[in-house]
C-alpha cells in the first residue's frame, strides 16, 4: 500500500486565519501606509492563483527579485500558497552573483518588476512575472484561468524555499528547505518569543538571506505588525532610532552582534534601545558584545541564536539574563523538534563536558544541496539515534554540553587558532578590546611570519587618534595572559561587513599588498 504524503497547515494558512478573524488588523506598515491582514491575504491569494495558472506548483522554484517592501512579502507568500518554493534575491548584490544563485537553485520562474528585469537581466527557463503589471494579484486584467486555478494543498515534504550558504568561496551552494521545517520553526519562534497582535516587529535582515524569512513571517504567523523600512536607513544609528520611534517597534528578530555593538555605541539612541521588548541576535559570536557590557544597553529580553542555513535558520537559543555570563560563548539548548548531538571523529557521542562536533537532527534539517549529491552525502549523514531514514547535519562547529544542558560554542573545528601551543579564542580578546572606551569595533585574526609562526593581529576602529599600541596592550594585559596579547594593531575607519551584516573576517585576514598597518 502506498503511503499518502503528509499534509500539514502551511505558514500562509496562519496568516489567512488572522485575516479571517481580524481582517482590519494592521499587517504590514511602511512610510507610505498600512496593509491590513485582510488586504494582505487577498493580494497573496490573487497572486497565488495567477502563479498557479502559469505552472507554479510543488517543487517549482521561483526567484523573487524585488525591493524590500509589501510586494516582496506578497510574492514570497504567494509562491508558497501556489505550492512552489521561493528564492529571494538581494537586488543590490552584483548581477553575476544573482545569476549564479538563480542557476544553482534551478529557478524556473522569476518574479520581479519591469525596471529590475532590465537592470538584473536574470534568465529563467519559465515565465517572468512582472508584479507591477495589472494581472499580478488576480484583479483587473487577470486571466480567467488564473481565477479558476485553486492552489494545491501543501505537502509537508515539499520544497518551501531555497537559500544559499553565506561566506562560501566559489559558486554558492543552494540549500533546500522543506515546508515541514519552515512552518514548525515559524510557529515555535512566535510561541517561544511571545509574539502576538501586541507585537510590532522590524524587518531588518536583507532579502536574499534566510534570516529575512524569520524576520518577515514569524511576526505575521503570530498576527503581529511588521514594519518595513529601507535597510540603508536602518543601518544608521539615527535612522534606526527614528524608525523605532515613529512606528513603535518593540521587537527585533535578526540583529547581528556587529550591528548591536555599533548601535549601542551611540548614546543618543539609548532610549530607543532601552525601549525594545525583545532583541534576538544571531550570525556571530555574541560574547564580545556581552563582555563589553552591551547587555546593559538593551532594556528588554535578549536571545542568542545559533544555527546554520542547512537547518532552517535556528537550532538552539539562549534567553540571556540581565547579567549574563561573559567568560564563555553560550548558545543555549535546542529548539522544539531539534536534537543536537556532540560527536567525536568516529561519530560516537562524547560525554557531557567533553568537546565534540555539533551534529543537528530533527525537523529543520534541509533536504540537501541542490545539484550537489556528493557534498550532500558528505555533510548530511544518517542519524543513528533517529527514526529510519532520518539524517543529521554535520556543522564543523565544536561545542561542549554543560551540566545544566546549555551548549558552549567553541568555534570552528577547522579554524582553530593556536599560538605557541595555546588554543586562542578570538572572542575573548575582542571582548576586552571593546571594553576600552575608545574602541567601537574589534576583530582578532591570525597571521604567520616568515618562519611560519602564528601571531595575533587586532583590527580596531573608533576614536583612536590619541591611543597608542602600547596603550591598547596595557589595557589588555590588565585581564589577559601574555599569549592572548596581539602582536600588531591595525586601525581601520569601520569594520567591513558581509551582506548579512556580519563582520567580514575574511576581508581582514590578509591585508592587501602595500597596506601599512
Amino acid at each position: 500500500m502506498i503511503e499518502e504524503p503528509t499534509v500539514e497547515p502551511c505558514y500562509v494558512d496562519a496568516i489567512a486565519a488572522h485575516a479571517a478573524a481580524t481582517p482590519g488588523a494592521p499587517a504590514l506598515v511602511t512610510a507610505d501606509g498600512v496593509l491590513t491582514y485582510g488586504e494582505l491575504t487577498a493580494r497573496i491569494d490573487g497572486l497565488a492563483r495567477y502563479l498557479a495558472a502559469r505552472g507554479v506548483g510543488p517543487e517549482r522554484v521561483c526567484a523573487v527579485a524585488l525591493e524590500r517592501g509589501p510586494d516582496a512579502v506578497v510574492a514570497m507568500a504567494a509562491v508558497s500558497r501556489a505550492g512552489g518554493a521561493f528564492l529571494t534575491l538581494d537586488v543590490d548584490a552584483p548581477p553575476p552573483r544573482l545569476r549564479a544563485m538563480t542557476d544553482s537553485a534551478r529557478a524556473g520562474v522569476l518574479l520581479t518588476t519591469a525596471a529590475l528585469a532590465g537592470k538584473l537581466r536574470l534568465a529563467v527557463p519559465g515565465p517572468t512575472v512582472l508584479i507591477d503589471s495589472g494581472a499580478r494579484a488576480g484583479g483587473e486584467g487577470a486571466s480567467e484561468a488564473a481565477e479558476r486555478t485553486a492552489p494545491p494543498r501543501i505537502v509537508a515534504s515539499s520544497l518551501a524555499y531555497v537559500s544559499h550558504t553565506s561566506g562560501s568561496t566559489g559558486a554558492p551552494n543552494a540549500v533546500l528547505i522543506e515546508h515541514r521545517g519552515l512552518t514548525r520553526y515559524l510557529r515555535f519562534i512566535a510561541r517561544d518569543y511571545g509574539l502576538g497582535p501586541h507585537t510590532t516587529a522590524l524587518q531588518l535582515a536583507p532579502l536574499g538571506y534566510d534570516a529575512s524569512v524569520r524576520d518577515t513571517f514569524a511576526p505575521l504567523v503570530a498576527g503581529a505588525r511588521l514594519v518595513l523600512a529601507d535597510r540603508s536607513v536602518l543601518l544608521r544609528a539615527e535612522g534606526f532610532a527614528e524608525t523605532v520611534r515613529r512606528f513603535g517597534v518593540d521587537t527585533v528578530l535578526s540583529a547581528t552582534p556587529s550591528l548591536l555593538t555599533f548601535l549601542t555605541r551611540h548614546e543618543a539612541i539609548a532610549p530607543e534601545l532601552r525601549g525594545l521588548r525583545l532583541t534576538v541576535s544571531s550570525g556571530e559570536s555574541l560574547r564580545p558584545f556581552l563582555a563589553a557590557g552591551g547587555r546593559r544597553a538593551l532594556g528588554g529580553g535578549l536571545v542568542n541564536q545559533y544555527g546554520p542555513t542547512e537547518c532552517t535558520m535556528t537550532s538552539t537559543r539562549l534567553h540571556l539574563s540581565e547579567r549574563p555570563e561573559t567568560t564563555a560563548d553560550l548558545i543555549g539548548t535546542p529548539i522544539d523538534g531539534v536534537a543536537v548531538r556532540l560527536l567525536d571523529g568516529g561519530c560516537d557521542p562524547v560525554a557531557d563536558g567533553e568537546v565534540g562536533e555539533i551534529h543537528i537532527a530533527g525537523a529543520g534539517v534541509a533536504r540537501g544541496y541542490c545539484g550537489r549529491p556528493a557534498l550532500t552525502a558528505e555533510r548530511f549523514l544518517p542519524d543513528p539515534a533517529g527514526p529510519p531514514g532520518a539524517r543529521m547535519y554535520r556543522t564543523g562547529d565544536l561545542a561542549r554540553r554543560r551540566p545544566d544542558g546549555n551548549l558552549e560554542y567553541l568555534g570552528r573545528g577547522d579554524r582553530q587558532i593556536k599560538i605557541r601551543g595555546y588554543r586562542v579564542d578570538p572572542a575573548e580578546i575582542e571582548g576586552e578590546l571593546l571594553g576600552h572606551p575608545a574602541v567601537t569595533g574589534a576583530v582578532v585574526t591570525a597571521e604567520s611570519d616568515g618562519q611560519g609562526r602564528a601571531y595575533l593581529v587586532a583590527h580596531v576602529s573608533g576614536s583612536l587618534a590619541g591611543i597608542t599600541d602600547a596603550g591598547l596592550r596595557a589595557h589588555l594585559m590588565r585581564t589577559l595572559p601574555f599569549h592572548l596579547i596581539p602582536r600588531r594593531f591595525v586601525r581601520i575607519d569601520r569594520m567591513p561587513t558581509t551582506g548579512t551584516g556580519k563582520t567580514d573576517r575574511r576581508a581582514l585576514a590578509s591585508p592587501p599588498p602595500g597596506r601599512t598597518p
